[in-house]
């Protein structure tokens, strides 16, 4: 059965459910949903489906469910419920989780909220909230276990099972000095087969990997998964060891930052995508000129300014009207070479494979790429305008176009995201327009020379 189907299935049962008021049927069929699929059957049913749901099932799978809802449906659901209600939910929540909704809140939701937790939660959400959402202080959890380095295994294993449950993971457990300054690291494997009177700093590793607290969080994500590591923990500027960032976040962060990403290079931005869930056309309307616009008018005058430069050539197009036909050609070959290498050296640089202050061997292999598909391609587009129009001379004309025009491309798709990145101008959102401009400028430029050079002086 298709996952829609399914969905739609299940759906049904519960509003059949709900409906019928077979509470304890209700309750043994929720829970054994994952959380993540009860969050997106949530946005599906109506508010008085929602609290009926929210009161029949247990506080533990509620807080999951709420950790896997967005901002606006976490509040919508938190309105139905009871003050104690919420409070209950919000201390069994994961402290990270519940910063990124928080944040996304208006400051009066997020202090109301706030104060319906205990004073040390409330402490570290404060806490949490000063980071930058997109820093390794933004994404970290404070919910994690450390053990002081100067203790028994015996009584580091009984520190766990103390405070275990409250922790987001333990696979890894991250060892302090008495000043809390991050000392080393040991497998919760090695704390069990130890001896029971061995210190923790006789078996734990020192050789730790971990991420300064201002770390870009795409910097963290490529830390983790260079290492392939389920969590990664996090330091202040004077080595202490602040929260833990485990590997649900990174995935969260790539994802963020690929899609990000992506609709920066075509011009737009993610919001605009949102929009569509609006209710009103007005707004969705108005959102979205505002988010392309910008850059459509930064093609707009690259457009006129390769109109005025063919101006300048018009003796020679009213002299030789055949060159005309291949301009489409050229141009659209030249921008499909420019956008491969852009997209190539742009992801290369938000995933660190390209480095913008060594960029020379990324330029000189897209450079090399640029040439051999233009020497391919020059001598296919050659031997085709030939046999067209009968014409050699116009042959070699666009064949020379085509392969200056792909080598140019190439090289200023890679150099463009480069130079962007060593000024601090995001590659991903200004790569494309300026590159697309720049390739019908040089473009119309290269033809039109050898037009000139070639079949008008010759």
């Amino acid at each position: 059965m298709e996952d829609k189907e399914l969905f739609e299935e299940k759906l049904v049962e519960i509003e059949a459910l709900i409906d019928s008021e077979k509470i304890v049927d209700l309750n043994e069929y929720i829970e054994e949903m994952h959380p993540a699929d009860i969050a997106e059957m949530m946005v599906e049913l109506p508010e008085e489906k929602m609290h009926k749901v929210f009161q029949v099932i247990s506080w533990e799978l509620a807080a999951k469910v709420l950790d896997e809802l967005d901002s606006d449906m976490f509040s919508k659901i938190l309105s139905l419920l009871t003050s104690e209600h919420k409070k209950k939910l919000l201390e069994l929540m994961s402290l990270d989780n519940m910063v990124d909704i928080l944040a996304e809140l208006s400051e009066e939701k997020r202090l109301e909220l706030i104060n319906l937790l205990d004073a040390e939660d409330a402490e570290d959400i404060r806490e949490l909230l000063v980071y930058d959402e997109d820093t390794a202080g933004g994404i970290m959890t404070t919910e994690f276990v450390s053990l002081r380095k100067d203790i028994t295994i015996y009584n580091a294993i009984e520190h766990l099972r103390e405070h275990a449950p409250d922790a987001e993971t333990i696979y890894y457990v991250y060892v302090v000095d008495k000043n809390n300054r991050l000392s080393g690291v040991i497998s919760l494997r090695e704390l069990i087969v130890a001896r029971p009177n061995a210190l923790v700093e006789d078996i734990m590793s020192e050789s730790i990997i971990y991420v300064n607290i201002n770390d870009d969080q795409e910097e963290v994500a490529r830390v983790v998964k260079k290492y392939d590591l389920l969590a990664i923990p996090v330091t202040d500027t004077n080595g202490r060891l602040r929260g833990i960032i485990t590997f649900d976040d990174i995935m969260d962060v790539l994802e963020e930052e690929a899609t990000e990403d992506i609709y920066k290079f075509a011009g737009t931005m993610e919001a605009e995508a949102e929009l569509y869930e609006e209710d009103k056309i007005s707004i969705r309307i108005f959102s979205s000129v505002k988010a392309r616009l910008p850059w459509l008018i930064v093609t707009l005058f690259g457009g006129i300014m390769s109109a005025t430069i063919l101006s300048r050539y018009e003796d020679t197009l009213n002299s030789y009207a055949a060159v005309a036909f291949f301009m489409p050609l050229l141009t659209g070959m030249g921008g499909n070479v420019g956008t491969q290498s852009s997209t190539l050296t742009v992801r290369g640089l938000a995933t660190g494979n390209v480095d913008a202050g060594k960029s020379l061997r990324t330029i000189f292999q897209e450079m090399s790429v640029g040439v051999c598909v233009g020497t391919i391609c020059s001598l296919l587009v050659c031997a085709v305008a030939f046999f067209w129009m009968n014409n050699i001379r116009l042959g070699i004309v666009v064949g020379i176009s085509m392969a200056a025009n792909m080598i140019t491309a190439a090289t200023i798709g890679t150099v463009v995201p480069i130079l962007f990145k060593k000024w601090g101008i995001d590659p991903a959102v200004a790569s494309a327009p300026f590159i697309s401009t720049a390739l019908d400028i040089t473009g119309i430029t290269i033809y039109f020379t050898l037009t000139t050079l070639i079949l008008l002086q010759a």
